[in-house]
C-alpha cells in the first residue's frame, strides 16, 4: 500500500474498467475493456434482456429504452437495428400475442384489439391479426367459457346466470350480442328452463 492508498503491484485483476479508463492506460499487451457506460452497447444489452423474456412490440421496446435514459437517437438507431434483423418485427408479435392470449386468457376480439393498440402496434397491422380471428372458433371459445363459469354458479337463478356469464364475456372483449346469445344458449343446454315467458314483460 502506498502512502496515497493505492495498492503497490496490484494487477490487472484489481482493478475495475472504470478504474483503467480513468487512468488512461493499459499494461503493453492488455486491450483496453469496453465502456460499460457505451449508450449503444447499453441499449443492445437491454433490447436482447427484453426479447430473451418475450416478443416485443417495436413502441414497447423504443419505451423501455427511453425510461433506461437512453438518448432518442441512440434508442432509435439501435431500435432499427433490430427492426431490419427481423429481431422486431409488429406483424409478428401481434400473431404471437393474439394466439397467447386467445389461448391462456379466452380473449375476444375487442380486448385484443385493445391490448395491441395499447403497446403501439400500427392500426393497420391489428385490423389484418385480428381479421384472422375465426367467427366460429371465437364462438366456441366464448361457449367454452360460459360452461366452466356455469359450473360454479350452483342454484342461481336464470337472470343472475345471465347477467354474470354476460359480463364476464363483455370484460373478456367479446360483442354484446354474441355473448348474449351463447349466454342464453348455454344456460338452456344446462337444464334450466329460463323464466316463464308468461311472466316475461312484451
Amino acid at each position: 500500500m502506498n502512502g496515497d492508498g493505492t495498492r503497490r503491484g496490484s494487477g490487472s485483476r484489481d482493478r475495475s474498467p472504470d478504474d483503467t479508463r480513468l487512468a488512461g492506460q493499459t499494461t503493453e499487451g492488455e486491450q483496453r475493456p469496453k465502456r460499460p457506460d457505451d449508450p449503444e452497447q447499453q441499449a443492445r444489452d437491454t433490447v436482447y434482456r427484453l426479447l430473451a423474456a418475450r416478443a416485443r412490440s417495436r413502441a414497447e421496446v423504443r419505451q423501455a429504452l427511453l425510461r433506461k435514459g437512453i438518448d432518442e437517437d441512440v434508442a432509435d438507431g439501435v431500435l432499427q437495428k433490430f427492426v431490419a434483423a427481423g429481431l422486431v418485427d409488429d406483424a409478428a408479435f401481434a400473431e404471437e400475442w393474439v394466439h397467447s392470449r386467445r389461448r391462456h386468457q379466452g380473449l375476444g376480439r375487442k380486448a385484443l384489439g385493445f391490448e395491441l393498440r395499447r403497446k403501439g402496434v400500427d392500426e393497420h397491422v391489428v385490423e389484418t391479426v385480428l381479421s384472422t380471428v375465426d367467427d366460429d372458433a371465437e364462438v366456441e371459445q366464448a361457449r367454452e367459457l360460459v360452461r366452466r363459469k356455469l359450473r360454479t354458479m350452483g342454484a342461481l337463478d336464470h337472470t343472475a346466470k345471465m347477467r354474470r356469464l354476460v359480463g364476464m364475456l363483455a370484460r373478456k372483449g367479446y360483442s354484446e350480442g354474441l355473448a348474449f346469445r351463447v349466454a342464453r344458449e348455454e344456460i338452456e343446454r344446462s337444464g334450466d328452463p329460463g323464466p316463464d315467458p308468461d311472466l316475461e314483460t312484451p
